[in-house]
Order: C-alpha cells, then sequence, then structure tokens
C-alpha cells in the first residue's frame, strides 16, 4: 500500500527538464518560457529577435537563448544541434511560432501562403523531427504543438484562409505524430488558443468594434487573460496530463462550442 503523502501539484514540476520554446521573444511564447522557467525547466529561448530574447534570459537563470529564422531549414537544425550541446537532451519541445494577418483570400498571395505553410506547418514538423530522437533515447517526451480554435473552426468576418488553414494542418498532423511515437514514450498534443492578446491579435483588445465582435460569439463574453493558458500548457507539457496525447485542448472561452 502506497502511504507517501497525496501531491497532485507536484506532478505538474518539470525540475531539470529542458523545454525548447520558440517564439519566446514577445507574446504568447514569452509567457509560456516564463510559466516553464517557473517550475523548474531549463528553457531554450528561440526566435529572430535575440536583443529580445537576450533581455528574457536575463529574467530566466540557466536559459539559453538561439536566435533563428524557423523558415529556414539550417536554422531549424541549428536550434536543436545548440540545444542537444548545451544541455544533452531535449524534454520538452513547444512550437509556438506562427505567422498570420488579416487578408481577404482574393488579396492573399501564393508567397503569403506558402511562408505560413513553411513557418507554421513544416517547421513544427522538421523540429519535432529533429526533437524526436533525444526523446526516444530518454524514453520520454511532451511536444506541445500551438494551433488555434482556428484550427477547428473558420475565422470570417476576419479572414485569413491561410492562417486557417495551416492551424488545421497543426491539429491534424499532431494527432498523426501523436499515433507514430506514443509506444517510444512521445507524447504529442495541440494547445489550441481562442482570442488573446499577443502581436498577432494588434490592438484587438483596445478596438471597441473587436471587443464588441469578441463579446458577442464568445460565451465568456471577453478575450482571454494572460494567465489563462498557464495551466494547460503545464498540463500538456507536464507528467500531470502523461495519458493525454494527439488531443487538441481548446482554451476559447467557449468560441468553438457555439
Amino acid at each position: 500500500m502506497n502511504t507517501s503523502p497525496l501531491d497532485p501539484l507536484a506532478l505538474f514540476r518539470l525540475d531539470d527538464r529542458v523545454a525548447i520554446v520558440t517564439g519566446a521573444s514577445a507574446g504568447l511564447g514569452e509567457r509560456f518560457a516564463r510559466v516553464l522557467h517557473s517550475v523548474g525547466a531549463r528553457v531554450v529561448l528561440v526566435a529572430r529577435r535575440r536583443e529580445r530574447l537576450e533581455a528574457l534570459s536575463d529574467e530566466l537563470p540557466g536559459s539559453l537563448v538561439v536566435a533563428a529564422d524557423l523558415s529556414s531549414e539550417s536554422d531549424r537544425e541549428a536550434v536543436v544541434a545548440t540545444t542537444l550541446e548545451h544541455f544533452g537532451r531535449v524534454d520538452i519541445l513547444v512550437n509556438n511560432a506562427g505567422v498570420g494577418q488579416k487578408t481577404a483570400v482574393e488579396d492573399e498571395t501564393l508567397d503569403q501562403f506558402r511562408f505560413a505553410m513553411e513557418v507554421n506547418v513544416t517547421a513544427i514538423w522538421h523540429l519535432s523531427k529533429l526533437c524526436a530522437p533525444s526523446m526516444i533515447e530518454i524514453g520520454r517526451g511532451s511536444i506541445v504543438n500551438v494551433a488555434s480554435m482556428l484550427g477547428h473552426v473558420g475565422s470570417t468576418p476576419v479572414k485569413q484562409a491561410h492562417y486557417c488553414a495551416t492551424k488545421g494542418a497543426v491539429v491534424n498532423m499532431t494527432r498523426e505524430l501523436a499515433l507514430q511515437w506514443a509506444r517510444k514514450g512521445i507524447r504529442v498534443n495541440a494547445l489550441s488558443p481562442g482570442w488573446f492578446k499577443s502581436e498577432m491579435t494588434g490592438d484587438m483588445d483596445t478596438d471597441d468594434s473587436s471587443q464588441a465582435f469578441v463579446r458577442s460569439n464568445t460565451p465568456l463574453q471577453r478575450m482571454g487573460h494572460e494567465d489563462e493558458l498557464d495551466g494547460a500548457l503545464l498540463l500538456l507539457a507536464s507528467d500531470a496530463g502523461g495519458f493525454v496525447t494527439g488531443h487538441s485542448l481548446l482554451v476559447d472561452g467557449g468560441w468553438t462550442a457555439r
């Protein structure tokens, strides 16, 4: 009989685990890096803007900065190679970096669509593939792909077909990677936020018409608060979610329940 004290919160700890976070220079990615570091992870901060990463690293002792353009195959390879050289392994990968903008499909260019696919889909596939051998070797790993509620439903009147296409691809790629790697100890899940303040959502949090749009379509009648993705991220990244894989966790205030 197990007589040890019950401590469910200990399952959320990530002490000494190595976590790569892409898109960590601002917005949700910066928050994710802070959250993982706060529960003990050694965080690898990845984005194009080195100066922002270095400023964040100064606040997160033991973190590693790797400046990279994730549309570049060689940069993606360098992210993982540098992490392995510095820490020796990868335990957690948070594929957060993404691009998208409001554009009617008539005005979208082929280059715009291709770039979104490269950053939002190909980079996730490639980084996951590059990290998998380290995770397989230690018999454990968690990949969290940041998708969107717009990978589950359309976004119009916010017109962005390229973004919806890529996030839908991320949701289903997550399922397939989870199936392929389940017996090798790697869990793969998607985190699908609704409307949160970020660089991509711009001034939605202060624009009156945007706020009216959000209130009228979100059952909780508001955008998400900064800390309302913390618990979902930790569930998927930590042992607390040890029996969760192939799942897309919607944190959208009820938007997709309509």
